[in-house]
């Protein structure tokens, strides 16, 4: 259905990074609420951000969604219930960045 999925679940539908990788979007405002919080990151919490999935239900619904996008037939509240997913997703997928950055780091202390 639509996308391929793997370990991020919901967050499959986003750009992965790791910590060899320049993000690929560069925005300010991103980097302006995601700095500080990844300033309080640890190396624990780190690790446990990049556990983090999408329960089976709320990942079928963002691959239905997904499947609906790519194929013009989402309706308005369809496409913005989307487009809170694919934000949110995008959020996670940086803040996960972050804390591949922080783990690179300490392995590397």
């Amino acid at each position: 259905m639509g996308r391929g999925r793997d370990d991020f679940g919901v967050f499959a539908l986003l750009p992965q990074y790791n910590d060899g990788m320049k993000p690929m979007i560069e925005n300010p405002l991103s980097d302006r609420l995601i700095d500080p919080l990844s300033e309080c990151l640890t190396v624990e919490s780190a690790k446990r951000i990049l556990k983090l999935r999408a329960d089976p239900k709320l990942q079928a619904r963002v691959d239905q969604l997904a499947e609906g996008c790519n194929e013009g037939s989402l309706t308005a509240d369809e496409r913005i219930e989307y487009a809170r997913y694919v934000s949110f997703g995008t959020f996670v997928a940086l803040l996960k960045s972050k804390a591949l950055q922080l783990l690179a780091t300490s392995r590397n202390a």
